[in-house]
């Protein structure tokens, strides 16, 4: 079903938009979640580390999907918040086509580039072989990951929250049950983890593309539909959706690339350090994916309103957003500052070792600064929104910038707890740059001035 996030209420509508999203959340972390946890149950410490290990490689790959998925809905919101569902349709046949040639283009870079990026990261020789067959399979079935998240997107996009959730909940529950299947029961040890994940979003991907066309075909009654049947591949509308994606692309992979150079520095600790760290990297990136999720929903609500002429809907948006974030950071701020032992024994048994004090100690640094980052990326999101691509890569590279920079410089004098600040530090002054951008209203400035200058030109060639 989709809807039209420009009518109703903003908070109202933003908030019925935003819930299944979340629930989407809930699910997507379990089945990401599932193979640090039964690794480190299941089988045992040097598991967990070697998914650990791969992790800021795949992520990688991840935030392609990510970026790929924030920056083509933002298009499709403002098609459909405009009512012009023939390029709603031209658009979406464009980036199935664009995104499945990338797909097959970064799975051959991958497995070119795998044991390379492995030893770049600094793996430990223990976990190396390991971590790198893991890293393998997950990279082989990176188209499926890439047309899932973008098609769920695209859902999103025209309003429709509940779809995606649906196909997480039974990705969720079909990858844990793959997982328990090939590590329990046939012995397959991390690889079987990595193949649960493989067979699971294949499935989810070809089910979301064939409800997506099925949704397609009853979308009728735009404004210029009449005009002429829309075609699969548009050179122009391609170019447009590349200004909005491939800066959403590069923060996601710069993010992502910042972290494998964190997680280098933490390899060089060793493995038990490595261990505790990947086990509250997973807890923290719960909270931050939860949050980004809210942000998502925002860029899906300022993109169509700004579509449908509604700009003074943006405000109760964003107040309506940092709301529900208050709401969701509370109880997580409170459990991982209070019992983060309890929240790290989902992932390990020894509650005395040095893993389990690794782990703590960058939750109690990390945790307080949750609210600030929120913040940052509830701006971020009507930047996004809004097509203010240069600001909104502005705030992802100071914060990457600043945070890789205080690793390499803290590292060699104060260890992990160098690597630990420079998170709270990164995101404190990135968010500074956010709410800046948002409150001077610089981000709807440049809005009307691009839109205006392409006014004009029509205007001319007509």
């Amino acid at each position: 079903m989709v809807k039209d996030l420009s009518e109703g209420k903003p908070f109202k509508v933003l908030l019925l938009f935003a819930l299944p999203l979340l629930g989407s959340v809930v699910f997507q972390q379990m089945y990401n979640m599932a193979d640090t946890v039964i690794a480190g149950k299941a089988i045992d410490d040097n598991a967990l580390a070697a998914v650990g290990a791969s992790y800021p490689i795949t992520m990688i790959f991840m935030a392609v999907a990510l970026g790929c998925n924030l920056g083509c809905s933002v298009i499709v919101s403002r098609f459909f918040g405009q009512k012009h569902y023939r390029e709603v349709k031209e658009s979406i046949s464009t980036i199935l086509i664009s995104v499945a040639v990338l797909g097959i283009v970064m799975t051959g870079a991958g497995i070119a580039l795998g044991n390379v990026l492995m030893r770049a990261v600094n793996t430990p020789e223990v976990v190396f072989d390991t971590a790198l067959a893991y890293l393998y399979i997950y990279i082989g079935g990176f188209l499926f990951v890439l047309l899932y998240n973008v098609c769920t997107g695209i859902f999103s996009a025209l309003g429709d929250s509940r779809t995606p959730l649906y196909f997480l909940i039974a990705l969720s529950l079909g990858n844990i049950g793959l997982d328990l299947l090939f590590v329990l029961a046939f012995g397959m040890g991390v690889p079987g983890l990595a193949w649960a994940t493989f067979i699971a979003q294949g499935i989810a991907a070809v089910l979301c593309i064939i409800t997506l066309i099925f949704r397609l075909r009853k979308l009728k009654g735009g404004v210029n539909e009449e005009k002429k049947s829309h075609k699969f591949f548009s050179k122009v509308l391609l170019v447009q959706m590349l200004a909005v994606a491939i800066p959403s692309v590069l923060q996601q992979s710069f993010i992502s690339v910042g972290n494998m150079f964190i997680q280098a520095l933490v390899n060089g600790h060793g493995e038990t350090v490595l261990a505790g760290y990947t086990a509250a990297v997973k807890l923290n990136t719960f909270v931050l994916t939860t949050i980004t999720t809210v942000s998502g929903a925002l860029s899906s609500f300022t993109a169509q309103n700004l579509g449908a002429r509604k700009p003074e809907r943006i405000k109760k948006g964003l107040l309506a957003s940092i709301t529900m974030a208050v709401c969701l950071l509370v109880p997580f701020t409170l459990f991982y500052l209070i019992f983060p032992r309890t929240a790290l024994m989902l992932f390990m048994d020894d509650v005395s070792g040095e893993a389990m004090a690794t782990g703590t100690q960058f939750l109690r640094i990390v945790t307080p600064f949750y609210a600030v980052v929120s913040l940052k990326l509830i701006c971020d999101a009507v930047l996004r929104g809004a097509e203010s691509m240069k600001l909104f890569m502005v705030t992802t590279f100071a914060d990457l910038l600043i945070r890789v920079v205080i690793c390499f410089i803290a590292d060699p004098f104060i260890g992990t707890t160098g690597l630990w600040i420079s998170w709270p530090i990164g995101w404190s002054a990135s968010a500074v740059i956010s709410v800046v951008f948002y409150f001077t209203g610089i981000w709807d400035k440049t809005r009307k001035d691009r839109f205006g200058r392409r006014k004009d030109k029509s205007a001319k060639a007509q």
